[in-house]
Parts: structure tokens; C-alpha cells; sequence
């Protein structure tokens, strides 16, 4: 699976914010080549919300155990609860391992799973996972709205 379908698949969601920084954008340089996942129909980033998805194209200071580094390596990362998360992590004694689920490196704890290259064994979940992070989103900003 390519990074672009990820993304063009999340665009499809009703009421989906896509963030792509590219260089000379305003966003931070570090960002530039990932792609942000927001529930935010107005097509404005939410000021108190993380976003629910995300695409990583390369390490960062502080998270550099998936490899990314190495050219065509990205990450995704999606947000979904702890105890999904806890049902889908497969244990793996390689934290680099391509098509496989994993805690997130920073954030497994908080509810966070991770692929790299999504490939044939997670490609369709990780689709299905990102919709349902966008729905459990949409909930969100309308309890909070109401």
C-alpha cells in the first residue's frame, strides 16, 4: 500500500482535515512529508485536538526505533483506545517489523497502534482502523459541541 492511497482514502471521509507540510510551508520543517488526520468539517485545524491519524516519513529525535530513515519507509499511526489496541498489537521482538501491528513507540500506552508499510496482512485493517478513529472523532467534537 502507498502512503498517497492512506491519504486519499482519509480525504474521502465526510468532514476530514488532511494536513500534508511541504517544504516552505509555515508548518515546522520536521513535518514536512507526513501527513496529519483531523475530524474537523469547518476545514480548520481543532485547537485543543490531537489528531486521530497520522503518516510518518521519517524518524524523529525522539522516535527512531521504527527505521524510517531508509528510503520508501513510512509509518502509520492511528489512534484507537486502549483495548483495541491491547487485541490488535502483536508481540515482536522487532520494532522495525513491516506489516504488523505495533504499540506505538511514544504513545502505545495512550491508545496509540503503528504499521509500517502497510502491506497484504494490514493494509485493509489499517483502512478500517483510520475510518473509525475519523467516526470516534466526529463523536467527539459533537458531545463537545453540543
Amino acid at each position: 500500500m502507498e502512503m498517497q492511497e492512506i491519504i486519499d482514502s482519509v480525504r474521502g471521509l465526510d468532514g476530514a482535515l488532511v494536513l500534508t507540510p511541504e517544504k516552505g510551508s509555515a508548518f515546522p520543517e520536521l513535518s514536512w512529508g507526513d501527513a496529519y488526520f483531523s475530524y474537523a468539517p469547518d476545514g480548520r485545524m481543532p485547537d485543543r485536538t490531537q489528531p486521530y491519524g497520522t503518516v510518518i516519513t521519517k524518524d524523529y529525535p525522539d522516535d527512531a526505533s521504527s527505521g524510517l530513515d531508509a528510503p520508501g519507509r513510512f509509518r502509520v499511526n492511528i489512534h484507537v483506545g486502549r483495548d483495541r489496541a491491547a487485541e490488535l498489537v502483536t508481540a515482536s521482538g522487532d520494532p522495525g517489523a513491516a506489516d504488523v501491528f505495533h504499540a506505538h513507540p511514544l504513545y502505545g500506552a495512550s491508545g496509540w497502534v503503528c504499521v509500517i508499510l502497510p502491506a497484504e496482512r494490514t493494509s485493509t485493517a489499517v483502512l478500517d482502523l483510520l475510518r473509525e478513529a475519523h467516526e470516534a472523532a466526529r463523536s467527539r467534537a459533537e458531545r463537545r459541541a453540543r
